[in-house]
């Protein structure tokens, strides 16, 4: 135990040690250090003039909210890619500068930002999606932290708990309906619509598709790009292929052979995208406004498009997929990614695996037998 006041302890080593403020962190909390030495005496003869240099004090900010954004952004521009530097900057334009762009960064606090927070929740919008902004102001803060050595201001700032909504989807039954459909109905967006249900692809990646992206010997495809639309600095849109979400996501898909073979029969030039069978880029919201014009002519629920993915994703785990493999199939970083997003269960699906246990474990024929006395149950699923 150190004595009161003095900040210096008998360590397990035989040693003493002594602690001292040395200054402060990019948070504002209190560094320390420390000296050693043989004795109690050695120590504090150390730490006496140690004691009377004063900590440097934080870093003051003098620049607005603003212009460290202007530094960020230019920082961060070439190390990301074109539509996250887009999505970034829409955010920091539209949510960010308008309540905090001419405030000095050291003036904010963490009172100020829960109130935004709070603000922006009542406004209407979604838990994630305030904790993308705030996420995006986070970035910046560290940046500003690391390079100029101003106080993390943000670091205490908690992000608002995200609920995830469970993925409303189609039925077994009802996913066989729309793909009777769908082949009664040939057409490229029906070709994409099953892609996506037979492959998880994603929206932007089935609309960046092309003919040569597809290997009809090995019946395999090629994600190698996405097609969104985003937003540049003169608030204009335009829409781009770009290469994947992330590393993972740039894989190789083997096709069922059924659609290959209706791959085969659609087969157009390679340089040409599968769904607009041209050189031009149909969008996303274009596929997506025609999946749900399929729906109400099928006489079909009003699900989204990125449900297909989640549909595929279950369907692969019921039929006997291993994680990993479905995992990298869908592109993603890890598996806790698919179990926890996309995998899905239904009653039809509980009522089997409660029959189950009825059967390979609580055997009704076994509990009933006088020779099952003490016997001990073994898990056999």
């Amino acid at each position: 135990m150190a004595r009161r006041g003095e900040n210096i302890y008998h360590r397990k080593d035989g040693r003493w040690e002594g602690r001292y403020k040395s200054g402060y962190d990019e948070s504002g909390k209190a560094k320390y250090c420390s000296v050693y030495g043989h004795s109690y005496t050695e120590v504090r003869d150390k730490l006496a003039p140690l004691k009377t240099r004063p900590p440097a004090p934080p870093v003051t900010c003098q620049m607005t909210v603003k212009e460290l954004f202007s530094e960020w952004m230019l920082a961060i521009k070439l190390r990301v890619k074109t539509s996250t530097f887009a999505n970034y900057l829409m955010k920091v334009e539209k949510h960010i500068l308008p309540v905090f762009g001419g405030i000095r960064y050291d003036m904010l606090t963490v009172q100020m930002l829960n109130n935004f927070i709070q603000e922006k929740l009542d406004s209407g919008l979604s838990a994630k999606y305030v904790s993308d902004i705030v996420i995006v102001f986070k970035s910046m803060a560290k940046y500003t932290a690391k390079i100029h050595g101003f106080r993390n201001i943000l670091a205490d700032v908690e992000l608002p708990k995200v609920h995830r909504s469970e993925a409303v989807l189609l039925t077994r039954n009802q996913q066989l309906h729309l793909c009777r459909y769908l082949q009664r109905n040939p057409c490229t967006t029906s070709l994409c619509v099953l892609l996506s249900l037979y492959t998880g692809l994603r929206v932007g990646e089935v609309c960046g598709l092309m003919w040569r992206d597809i290997d009809f010997e090995k019946s395999i495809l090629t994600v190698r790009r996405t097609v969104q639309r985003i937003r540049n600095s003169t608030h204009e849109t335009r829409l781009i292929a770009d290469t994947p979400k992330s590393r993972t996501s740039r894989r190789s898909i083997p096709i069922p052979k059924f659609l290959i073979k209706l791959l085969r029969d659609s087969r157009s030039n390679e340089n040409c995208y599968i769904l607009s069978g041209s050189e031009h880029i149909i969008e996303p919201r274009t596929l997506q406004r025609r999946f749900k014009s399929i729906l109400k002519k099928a006489d079909l629920p009003s699900v989204s498009y990125h449900s297909l993915r989640h549909a595929f994703a279950t369907n692969c785990l019921q039929a006997g997929f291993d994680v990993k493999t479905l995992s990298e199939i869908l592109g993603h970083a890890s598996v806790e990614t698919t179990l926890n997003r996309y995998v899905h269960t239904s009653m039809e699906r509980k009522i089997a695996c409660m029959a189950l246990l009825e059967s390979k474990v609580y055997s009704p024929s076994e509990i009933s037998s006088d020779n099952t006395h003490n016997v001990p149950i073994i898990l056999n699923l």
